[in-house]
């Protein structure tokens, strides 16, 4: 037999193999993860997703239709597995086919709204490339755990009843998996990417000078080492504007912005650092300014000039803000590993900082408000506890990104008033909490506030704020029109392979253009402080101008936490 025929005997082995369920439900799985979602994907992304797609569905219809034969007593007939396959395999590959040619322009539907550069057609045979050893790899693991299950089943029958021992074997097979995965593979993953993270963040950078102010950590007089604030922490205490450039904007004299940080290296544990920071902020005389800012930051420590910065013109450099790390990894990583850290540190910093603030007398105090950024947002919001602040509350709060698993803004969306989307709700009269994107909110900027300003900064476009497990079965309300402005009208809800779509979705969401998905732009903060702080002192004319100089500001995008961007430091 020549090697022509050879090959197509195989291939025509493994076709009259293949199960007619599993094949048409994965290839309706691998179409209808083509379609577009919130965030565009690459071609590697999207191959990937495709391939696992397929094997998922492939899965689903091979438990289906095993499922049918057994509802039907027909698990021990022959079925006519060539005939019925070999009909069913060219709709199949044609559904494909089709939509793997229309993937392009739904890629260029979501980029489009962003402002990106259209993808030509070798975009689909891209995927196609990345989609195929995908497939394969996962059904070589799939047929290798397979084959432990029959071994250890097996060995299990000469002990045990037959049907026992095959559930026994299944089982056998599932737990070496889940414990490689796990166990093995997760944890030696994390221990190498947390101290991989760790040796990153000692590292020194040339271009971050010590600061020679004493209202900087790491400065003349400071508590705190510069060499032990992190990478993050010595990025954000050498941005920011200084007074020369604020009193360009403001019309008037300007005070330097103080910036306090306090790193992981900075002592040993969560409330030592909590502590420290107090300690560092009494010194620095954080308490004589006007506002304070406790930041949580993101899970490398990283905190976002494009927030900070707007919130320091405004208040005329009359400012502190403090923030303390709590993690080496990203905010993804940090979660998954290290999942009270974060809520640990916040909440520390909060009891800290708040019990010395109360102490102080009214009149005679900075207003007290909270910003995070993210995962910073989740913690954040763990970090104060409305109920032991109803006697002397704080004056307010910025979240911006916050995950799906933020317990308030959960609640606060959920009890929206009727008409508004999920995407932009509003709640109740607006005096307590305020939702906004990219441009503006449901609530009148000037409508009256109560005493405490809340306002969550969010995008349509940000899965890590709408994800949901329960869209593998149901769709959102988000989906439903009016959509937001920044999510394709090509977006439809398939089962299980949207929820898929949302996950590649959180991971590639701090990739995304300045202003989409889980990138927020200097002019939005700039207008969601303006929320927060209010705009005294500023002309109607001062406060556009400075708008526009902080979203020209913005530098072409680096990676600092490897989830968003960083922007330019300016001043």
């Amino acid at each position: 037999m020549t090697l022509v025929g050879r090959v197509t005997a195989i291939l025509r082995d493994k076709v009259e193999r293949l199960c007619t369920g599993g094949l048409i439900l994965g290839s309706l799985f691998f179409a209808a993860s083509l379609t577009p979602s919130l965030i565009p994907r690459t071609w590697l992304t999207q191959g990937a997703l495709a391939g696992i797609c397929f094997v998922i569905g492939y899965v689903l219809g091979v438990l289906l239709q095993k499922l049918w034969r057994y509802l039907l007593h027909t698990e021990n007939q022959a079925p006519a597995r060539t005939v019925v396959s070999g009909i069913v395999l060219i709709p199949c590959l044609a559904i494909m086919a089709f939509f793997l040619w229309r993937a392009t322009d739904w890629q260029n539907s979501v980029r489009s709204i962003m402002g990106m550069d259209s993808l030509n057609h070798w975009h689909s045979l891209m995927i196609l490339l990345v989609a195929v050893p995908v497939i394969v790899l996962l059904f070589l693991l799939g047929r290798g755990l397979a084959y432990v299950a029959r071994a250890a089943t097996r060995l299990i029958r000469r002990y045990i009843p037959p049907r026992i021992a095959t559930v026994a074997g299944v089982t056998v097979a599932a737990l070496l998996a889940w414990s490689l995965a796990t166990d093995v593979l997760a944890t030696t993953a994390f221990r190498m990417v947390d101290l991989s993270y760790q040796e990153f963040d000692a590292l020194l950078e040339p271009e971050r000078p010590q600061p020679i102010t004493a209202i900087r950590s790491g400065g003349p007089g400071s508590l705190l080492k510069w060499d032990e604030l992190g990478r993050a922490g010595r990025e954000y205490i050498a941005s920011g504007p200084g007074a020369a450039e604020i009193a360009k904007f403001g019309g008037g004299a300007a005070k330097e912005p103080i910036r306090l940080y306090v790193g992981l290296r900075s002592a040993p544990d969560v409330g030592a650092r909590a502590r420290l920071a107090l300690e560092e902020m009494k010194r620095a005389g954080a308490f004589d300014r006007a506002v304070l800012v406790v930041i949580t930051p993101t899970g490398t420590g990283w905190v976002d000039p494009s927030a900070m910065d707007p919130a320091e013109y405004l208040t005329h450099g009359d400012i502190a803000s403090v923030a303390v790390q709590y993690s080496y990894l990203s905010s993804p990583l940090s979660l998954l590993a290290q999942p009270d850290n974060g809520s640990e540190t916040s909440r520390a910093l909060f009891r800290e900082i708040y019990h010395y603030w109360s102490s102080l007398p009214n009149d005679n105090r900075p207003k007290l408000y909270l910003h995070g950024l993210s995962l910073g947002a989740m913690n954040s919001e763990k970090s104060a506890e409305l109920l032991e602040m109803v006697g002397d509350p704080i004056n307010g709060a910025l979240w911006s990104g916050p995950p799906f698993g933020s317990r308030m803004w959960r609640s606060f969306t959920s009890n929206r008033n009727p008409g508004t989307p999920e995407w932009l709700p509003a709640y109740r009269d607006g005096r307590f909490v305020r939702f906004m994107n990219q441009h503006g909110g449901p609530v009148p900027a000037d409508a009256p506030w109560g005493q405490m300003r809340i306002v969550y900064l969010q995008h349509a476009s940000d899965a890590i704020t709408f994800f949901d497990a329960r869209d593998a079965f149901r769709r959102p309300d988000w989906m439903d029109a009016p959509r937001g402005p920044d999510v394709s009208p090509d977006f439809e809800w398939y089962p299980v392979v949207t929820m898929l779509q949302l996950t590649v979705d959180m991971i590639a969401a701090g990739g995304a253009p300045m202003g989409f998905g889980h990138v927020f732009a200097p002019e939005s903060y700039f207008d969601a402080w303006s929320l927060v702080l209010g705009t005294d002192g500023w002309l109607p004319e001062e406060l556009e101008r400075l708008r526009r100089q902080l979203s020209i500001r913005v530098e072409a995008p680096q990676k600092g936490d490897q989830e968003m961007p960083y922007a330019n430091r300016g001043g």
